[in-house]
């Protein structure tokens, strides 16, 4: 082998293990499609510190950035839905490591890719549900008068510790 064939071998070499898998093949966004039945509620996502990120209708698809850019910083949200005669609902989009970050490392990142390069691109993530598909349940009955409260629930939605509590008021 010639010695400019060596050269270019070894900076070849050198290229890749100054990467990480993840940052290789990963992207540090990622496209979520968000629907729910019924259609055109209203959405809302923050992340982490209480930064609204999106606003809009259903249904729709959204990029959201998978880290923070700050060494291990991966992101993490909440979605809130909600549309007037239906209860609100509030999902959790959450960050973990992905396959290529995991496995990918062992083959091509070494420990310079698990440790250095992919903790900081946030390629290394997914976020996780990658789609939402929502069903808005009837929003509850609730009415108030001279300081007396009636709500109307459905028994399965009493949480069990609070079941000691219902009074029977009597047939209708």
């Amino acid at each position: 082998m010639t010695f400019k064939a060596t050269l270019s071998a070894l900076l070849a070499l050198g290229t890749l293990a100054l990467t990480g898998c993840a940052s290789i093949v990963g992207d540090s966004n990622q496209t979520i499609a968000i629907s729910s039945t019924p259609s055109q509620a209203h959405i809302a996502i923050v992340d982490e510190t209480g930064k609204q990120v999106f606003e809009g209708q259903t249904p729709t698809t959204v990029t959201l950035a998978k880290s923070d850019g700050s060494y291990w910083g991966g992101k993490d949200y909440r979605l809130s839905l909600d549309k007037p005669g239906y209860a609100p609902l509030t999902l959790n989009i959450s960050s973990s490591p992905n396959g290529w970050y995991l496995a990918g490392n062992l083959v091509f990142g070494g420990l310079i890719g698990w440790f250095v390069v992919d903790p900081f691109s946030g390629k290394m993530y997914s976020l996780s549900p990658d789609a939402v598909d929502a069903t808005l349940g009837t929003a509850v009955s609730s009415t108030s008068d001279d300081g007396h409260k009636l709500n109307v629930v459905l028994l399965e939605d009493v949480p069990q510790s609070q079941r000691g509590n219902l009074r029977y008021l009597g047939q209708i």
